[in-house]
């Protein structure tokens, strides 16, 4: 069984926080998520979320996937927190996969896994970082070897499931996806 990690930062983006770990869930993945702090996460719009674990908790655990949610300003919350940019590099340099959606891509280019690869974020997000070394790429969802980016909370879904594909197989993917009723 897989094992993903879900880092939230206080205002994350709710719906990409909740559609990632649900679906994840459903596909049964082992999914643990963790506050950068040992407050309850206090959404952008106001939900709040009540993380399993802090961050600290977790810096020795291995995972197969670490994915964040976007948001703002959680995103840089993400992106200034040294401990999940450790995790994040340690993540890239295992060979395992790294997943961003919405302005989170940021944080995974401050840790330098977006280097040469192409990438999607919420628009606006990764022009902003000025780093020709990134392809910024317009679709909703991009994988490039084991960087997976996706645009926002509308993509959710498809983010999520391809990250399904990925980690347990298309007929995993297949069998969550008929649940939805799409």
């Amino acid at each position: 069984m897989s094992h993903v990690l879900v880092p939230l930062a206080q205002d994350c983006e709710e719906l990409e926080a909740i559609t990632i770990t649900d679906l994840l869930v459903r596909a049964g993945i082992s999914v643990t998520t963790c506050g950068l702090d040992e407050q309850p996460v206090k959404a952008s719009r106001g939900t709040t979320i009540i993380p399993d674990t802090s961050i600290d908790k977790i810096l020795d655990a291995s995972f197969d996937l670490i994915v964040l949610p976007g948001g703002l300003p959680g995103a840089d919350h993400l992106r200034d927190d040294a401990r999940l940019q450790s995790l994040l590099k340690k993540q890239a340099a295992q060979g395992k996969y790294l997943a961003a959606i919405c302005a989170a891509p940021k944080a995974l280019a401050e840790a330098g896994a977006l280097e040469g690869k192409t990438a999607t974020s919420f628009p606006g997000v990764l022009e902003a970082l000025n780093k020709p070394n990134i392809t910024i790429s317009q679709n909703p969802v991009e994988i490039d070897g084991k960087v997976i980016t996706s645009r926002g909370p509308g993509t959710a879904m498809d983010f999520t499931l391809t990250l399904i594909e990925l980690l347990e197989g298309q007929e995993k993917r297949d069998e969550v996806e008929s649940q939805l009723q799409r």
